[in-house]
């Protein structure tokens, strides 16, 4: 650890001070350097003496690593400023370019520092991840402007952030009607029906071979070819998106809650066998609880699936509404930044369901072995 904190701070160190002798952008013909700036010259010149002072710090808890993420964030604020008052010219901006690679050193050390007590702190375990993402987000938006990146390729995250501002009502409705109605309808249905099957075929063993295999064979067959004939049977609205996910998540939960099932060990048998407990005495308290963290595994792999198979079913016949809709139609028109606002709402709402499954196992399976820290 005392290794790398030197190299770090070396290196952070000596990048910030190259990137002083080079420029940072152009105005007209002329370089344009730090000092051009005064607010930037001074917010560069503070980042680094708070990373340098608490990185010869011996101390490694909570309280540095807030400061030397500190000094990030004002760091960063230093070339969004210079970006936006000159062109920076691409690659003809090295000194921007050697400070940004400076920064992401700094960074690297406060999320080490951080790391460092996310155990004992859940707040904290949240955070470093979040800083992480946002620290990509940053770096898109630097890369992105310093190099003038047209927005039909690649928008800039601010560009983005207009897109959803200016079109919110229109991205809302089609929230609504992808994520409301298609994806929690087929979610629920599609796991709700994996899981009571897999009781049924639990207790009705010769079921599991006609099943599972079909299970397999349906897995293999793409939403584009599932897609068209589903619109065909249930129309073009929400129904017949929300039956792709039905179909999608069906198998993958009975798979998988079939797996948890028979997961209790002779040992639990027994036991219950010595309390003279039935078959349904049996799954409730013992096969079903163990069945848990495979149960949870499934709901986390279906939630990414329903957002897929919703979004691309959605390709193939809807209203003029909905998230797929939006996307394959903005393309055709070229406004790129909303198809961009619309992956950003996807894949927030994506990640957010995810997150909050992840929560729920954690609270209801804190007693498995893979959440048991040794000590």
């Amino acid at each position: 650890m005392k290794f790398e904190k030197d190299v770090i701070l070396i290196g952070f160190s000596l990048l910030v001070l190259i990137s002083l002798a080079f420029p940072v952008g152009i105005m007209g013909e002329q370089a344009v350097y730090w000092w051009a700036d005064g607010m930037s010259f001074v917010l560069l010149l503070l980042s680094l003496a708070i990373g340098i002072f608490k990185l010869f710090s011996p101390r490694q808890d909570l309280f540095t690593g807030l400061m030397v993420a500190i000094a990030v964030v004002i760091g960063a604020s230093a070339p969004i400023r210079l970006i936006e008052e000159a062109s920076t010219g691409g690659f003809s901006a090295i000194g921007l370019w050697i400070y940004v690679a400076a920064l992401a050193l700094l960074a690297w050390r406060a999320m080490a520092l951080l790391s460092l007590v996310a155990n004992k702190n859940q707040v904290i375990a949240l955070v470093v991840p979040a800083l992480f993402g946002i620290w990509l987000i940053y770096l898109w938006q630097v890369i992105t402007t310093g190099f003038a990146i047209p927005s039909v390729l690649l928008p800039s995250p601010s560009e983005i952030g207009t897109a959803i501002s200016i079109n919110a009502a229109t991205l809302y409705a089609d929230f609504y009607q992808t994520v409301i109605k298609s994806v929690f309808t087929g979610f629920l249905f599609g796991c709700g029906a994996g899981f009571l099957v897999a009781i049924l075929v639990d207790r009705v063993p010769f079921m599991q071979r006609g099943l599972l295999p079909l299970g397999s064979l349906v897995s293999a067959v793409p939403i584009v070819g599932i897609a068209p004939i589903m619109v065909m049977w249930f129309g073009f609205d929400w129904e017949s998106k929300a039956a792709v996910i039905v179909i999608m998540t069906f198998f993958p939960m009975l798979i998988n809650t079939l797996a948890g099932l028979e997961a209790t060990g002779k040992i639990e048998y027994d036991l219950m066998r010595s309390y003279a407990a039935g078959y349904w005495q049996t799954l409730f308290f013992v096969r079903l609880p163990n069945a848990l963290p495979f149960i949870f595994n499934a709901l986390k792999i279906n939630s990414t699936l329903a957002m897929i198979g919703a979004i691309v079913a959605e390709f193939f016949g809807t209203p003029i509404v909905g998230m797929g809709f939006r996307i394959s139609t903005e393309v055709g028109r070229m406004n790129v930044d909303i198809v961009w606002a619309t992956i950003a709402i996807a894949a927030l709402v994506g990640s957010t369901f995810y997150g909050v499954l992840a929560l729920l196992e954690r609270r209801l399976t804190f007693w498995h072995a893979s959440y048991r820290q040794a000590k």
